[in-house]
């Protein structure tokens, strides 16, 4: 069911997968990152969001960024989108992710 709360990691990353040319993107820290994080997922801590340009340079690229509870994620969709990407969603923390989890 669909919750105006928190965003649902599990539908985002199926969204993710189910579009063509998407990114999925984890602004936790490196050190998170190597500790599990989604298959498929580029890390880009939020605290670089601004270097987003050197990898994607398309800004209507669909981006579906995470982090670890939905914090930072959700900062980080606000900076993306203030930067002009125009195709950006907030699926929230990987803490709620009920798949495998790459380390």
């Amino acid at each position: 069911m669909f919750n105006l709360f928190h965003a649902d990691i599990n539908a985002g990353v199926a969204e993710y997968e189910a579009t063509g040319g998407a990114l999925l993107l984890d602004v936790r820290t490196e050190q998170e990152y190597r500790g599990g994080h989604i298959n498929g997922s580029v890390n880009l801590p939020l605290d670089k969001i601004f270097s987003i340009a050197d990898t994607v340079k398309d800004k209507s690229t669909p981006l579906y960024v995470h982090c670890l509870s939905g914090g930072r994620s959700k900062r980080a969709v606000a900076q993306l989108k203030q930067m002009g990407y125009t195709n950006v969603k907030d699926i929230g923390g990987i803490n709620s992710y009920r798949g495998k989890v790459v380390k």
